[in-house]
């Protein structure tokens, strides 16, 4: 993760607002879970909102790895940023986990 924090992306305001409201709806789902911990839900329906996360997670990884491939890896690459080739590797390793 050399490159964490030191590159940047340019995102339009639609992205970054499609990208915080799938965030927020995350959130609430996670508030949901707690409450449910809180007050001794069953382990099935914990369960089932748990998996419910993740695949909304799941989702919004997958819509941005999208975006990358499609705006940042081609400029890092017209620019000779042969690095970017690593950091795709890293990230399908991580994805395929």
């Amino acid at each position: 993760m050399d490159n964490c924090c030191t590159k940047k992306t340019k995102r339009s305001i639609d992205e970054k607002k499609l990208i915080i409201n799938r965030l927020n709806r995350i959130g609430g789902q996670i508030k949901g879970i707690t409450k449910m911990v809180e007050n001794d839900a069953y382990c099935n329906d914990l369960l089932v909102q748990l998996s419910a996360v993740k695949n909304s997670i799941k989702s919004l990884s997958t819509h941005v790895l999208e975006s990358h491939l499609y705006k940042c890896v081609p400029t890092a690459l017209e620019n000779g940023e042969l690095d970017t080739i690593d950091e795709l590797i890293s990230l399908f390793k991580r994805f395929n986990q």
